[in-house]
């Protein structure tokens, strides 16, 4: 990569190029708070697929999210420049469940009907039937006409979730998200003795053991909302840290609580972050609006099959 002079004002320079350039930045909540600050639109994944899809007058979409995310926005927008700003910024749930397994898996249940989670590749949403969000998955499930059987990936703590939720039975692929599944209940549970007066929330992508703790369950943007909305003035917060900077601008009057992790590596450092999310830097951000690098590409054919499922989602959200 090229090296980035360390007086240069990344700030202003990330404005004069986004103006030249025409250019959208779209970032996740799970970004470091100067990334937040900077982006044209911050949302989960529901609200930056819709975003890039409604994009008309940018030249370039600048995704500050991790490599799923950035191939959706050139799905839903083939029209656009789209790149990102790390290439290696990948998933643990979409390196779970690669296309050729998912398609394996489909040829032993082929009646069933694939509900893939957004968090997978463009190759794996092309194998799919339709594609969900932690938004909208209770939803998206409802609507498989009843007595359809349903194959769910790659995340099995969503899944479990939503079978509880919407009483569906379910085949779930075995695949995790390695920030939430790090989250330790009993250290929960004490955060909880401390803090009688907090309610404790959490994203869906967490262990049962955990969730069954929760006072709220539910996607980023409705822990945000649930934190502005919500009468209590300290909450304990299960999903990546990330989310707490927004949550502290949005709901300033709120003490928030990271949850701790279970130290299953002596190597876990920071484990209530994403490491993949935490690639992309202001530094970054600037070379890759000044290079319009690295792009986001893919097989025209794959990005048509990839489109359906996506489009099936839209339509429902």
């Amino acid at each position: 990569m090229s090296t980035v002079d360390p007086g240069l004002d990344l700030f202003a320079e990330i404005d004069r190029l986004r103006r030249q350039r025409k250019a959208l930045i779209l970032a996740h909540y799970y970004q470091d708070p100067d990334i937040q600050d900077i982006a044209d639109h911050l949302g989960d994944s529901l609200e930056l697929a819709k975003r890039a899809r409604d994009a008309r007058d940018a030249e370039v979409i600048l995704f500050c999210g991790v490599h799923f995310m950035a191939e959706t926005a050139k799905i839903v927008n083939p029209g656009k420049i789209v790149v990102i700003p790390d290439l290696d910024a990948g998933c643990s749930l979409a390196d779970a469940c690669p296309a050729d397994r998912l398609r394996a898996w489909k040829q032993t249940h082929p009646d069933h009907w694939v509900v893939m989670y957004i968090n997978c590749s463009a190759a794996t949403k092309a194998e799919s039937d339709i594609i969900c969000t932690s938004s909208n998955a209770e939803k998206i499930i409802r609507s498989v006409p009843e007595g359809r059987p349903i194959l769910f990936g790659p995340d099995k703590n969503l899944g479990a979730f939503l079978i509880k939720k919407t009483g569906r039975p379910m085949d779930l692929w075995p695949g995790t998200c390695m920030v939430h599944e790090t989250f330790s209940a009993t250290k929960i549970a004490a955060l909880k003795a401390r803090h009688p007066d907090a309610k404790f929330i959490a994203h869906p992508e967490c262990e049962d053991h955990v969730l069954r703790l929760a006072d709220y369950v539910g996607s980023t943007s409705r822990l945000l909302e649930f934190v502005q909305k919500d009468a209590a003035g300290k909450f304990i917060v299960g999903t990546e840290m990330g989310i707490l900077h927004t949550m502290k601008k949005a709901a300033p009057q709120k003490e928030l609580i990271p949850v701790p992790y279970e130290d299953r590596s002596a190597a876990c450092q920071g484990c209530n972050q994403c490491p993949h999310m935490k690639l992309n830097t202001l530094e970054k951000i600037y070379l890759a609006l000044r290079d319009l690098q690295p792009r986001i590409e893919m097989p025209e054919d794959l990005r048509r099959r990839a489109l359906l499922p996506l489009e099936r989602m839209l339509a429902i959200s």
